[in-house]
């Protein structure tokens, strides 16, 4: 079945970048376009493309669910065969099968539920009572078994087949998704007014530079973001933060420049996204403690700040080790990769959890913990699957955000718990995986709460460490599972 998602992955990309490819090969709109450019011809095809692909998942929802254990029917005629090859010739056949054919159909029934069970005196007891009445009995057993297990073989991969199905559906489902937010996004560059464009383009040639195009990212819900395609003259040194400042003066909204790399305008034309600049700012810090007797921990998390949002990734491999820690690494890793490539975060969390029930390996799965600061607005944002609480120290109390769902990689279907919390100039985020709320005794959550008042550090690394070494001491001073404690605090600006 991974031939399937990669192919519908492959069409879904190739159909993208080639619409992609004609739109940024075209002149942009203008805003008195606007109305024009939303019913446009390629915008359409887009649409319509998300639209086939949402309808091959629905007829891949639609297909038979998975079945582990034969069905009744199965089960009726394996027994039929029984009666045909053994008990044709038997002296009792009519009286098994005729008279008392319900409780013999009864007790084949008891029989394979006995010995799927695996306890082996009870199997023993009960292959000995059905020798005690059947004539032909270690024969019949030793057929209806063998017969029975290839057709549970055949429903185990029949379920698998199933499983298969909905992760396909559930993966172009978001690929639908992706295509319809590509069409919106492809469309939302427009050009900056023109009396602003001039003025922009004038200060920028006062300072040496020169402006070959702007344009003006319209996004409904997100803040100001302006496109500058421009280059450096001969002599100039101006920097990207002097330019966010002129953008921002000249557009009355603090601006920052948003570039990885050299920070000073180069020879060459280079386009740079300048935003608006964000109201509050995180620092954050983590402690770890290893399982003992392992030499490497499970946990892994990540730290990303784009686009104003904050977004810390911690995630619990199951057991401990080597093994654990390549699940978690790839959950973290995977996730950073979507988020980086402008994914929602719940499509995110979706697709990676198709990836891991669709890994050749039984078992996999790992907790899923993500909070997201809005940098703007102080809102933080919270998407668990099987992870421990989250808490917030506020000034003088700890709230507490909670999950109940399940942990990536164990169903096809996953709701993750979704919430949101509103962050204020001091608070502490605190996010922790399982081995720290395990190791204290009691109430652990109303323990946790308690710990947290206590401990005086205030820089988010050394507040980490030290709830670790509270958490030990009350313990006993030892680490039964892999420890990680995520702390962020979050100022105004």
């Amino acid at each position: 079945m991974p031939e399937w998602i990669i192919a519908m992955f492959l069409i879904g990309v190739l159909l993208s970048a080639g619409d992609m490819a004609k739109i940024f090969l075209e002149a942009r709109r203008s805003r008195r376009e606007a109305a024009v450019y939303d019913n446009h011809p390629q915008k359409l095809q887009m649409e319509h493309y998300a639209d086939s692909f949402r309808v091959l998942a629905e007829s891949f929802y639609q297909m038979p669910s998975k079945s582990v254990m034969p069905e009744t029917g199965r089960v009726d005629k394996i027994l039929e065969k029984e009666q045909q090859e053994v008990c044709s010739r038997c002296a009792k056949a009519s009286w098994c099968w005729e008279q008392y054919g319900n409780l013999t159909r009864e007790r084949c029934q008891e029989l394979l539920q006995t010995i799927a069970d695996g306890d082996e005196d009870e199997i023993s007891r009960a292959k000995g009572e059905w020798n005690a009445s059947c004539l032909n009995g270690s024969r019949f057993l030793e057929l209806f078994w063998n017969r029975y297990q290839q057709e549970r073989q055949t429903a185990l991969w029949s379920g698998r087949v199933a499983e298969s199905r909905r992760v396909v559906a559930e993966q172009l489902s978001e690929v639908a998704g992706i295509m319809d937010r590509a069409a919106c996004d492809l469309y939302s560059l427009n050009s900056l007014p023109d009396e602003l464009s001039e003025k922009i383009c004038r200060q920028m040639k006062k300072n040496g530079a020169f402006v070959q195009k702007i344009w003006l990212q319209e996004r409904p819900k997100e803040h100001l973001q302006i496109y500058m395609t421009v280059k450096a003259g001969r002599h100039c040194r101006i920097t990207l933060r002097q330019t966010a400042e002129l953008i921002g003066s000249l557009c009355g909204i603090p601006m920052v420049a948003v570039r990885d790399g050299a920070q000073v305008l180069s020879g060459e034309y280079q386009t740079v996204l300048f935003q608006e600049d964000v109201k509050f700012q995180v620092l954050y810090g983590v402690g770890r403690i290893t399982k003992e007797q392992e030499s490497i921990s499970g946990d892994n998390y990540s730290v990303l700040c784009e686009n104003g949002q904050f977004v810390l990734c911690l995630s619990d491999g199951m057991g401990s080790g080597i093994e654990a820690n390549r699940e978690s690494e790839t959950v973290v890793e995977l996730f950073e990769q979507f988020l980086r490539a402008g994914f929602p975060r719940i499509m995110a969390a979706r697709m990676i959890n198709s990836m891991l029930l669709l890994q050749p390996k039984e078992g996999m799965f790992s907790t899923f913990d993500v909070a997201s600061i809005n940098l703007y607005t102080g809102v933080c944002s919270f998407l668990k699957g099987g992870a421990s609480p989250t808490f917030l120290r506020r000034d003088t109390w700890v709230e507490v955000v909670e999950s109940t769902s399940l942990a990536a990689g164990l169903v096809s279907q996953t709701d993750f718990d979704t919430t949101t919390k509103k962050l204020y100039d001091g608070d502490y985020l605190v996010m922790m995986t399982d081995g720290v709320l395990d190791a204290l005794p009691g109430d652990r959550t109303e323990q946790m709460k308690q710990l947290l008042l206590e401990v005086k550090n205030s820089e988010p690394r050394e507040f980490a460490r030290e709830l670790l070494e509270r958490v030990l001491r009350l313990g006993g001073c030892r680490a039964r599972d892999d420890m990680t404690v995520l702390v962020a605090r979050i100022w105004k600006k």
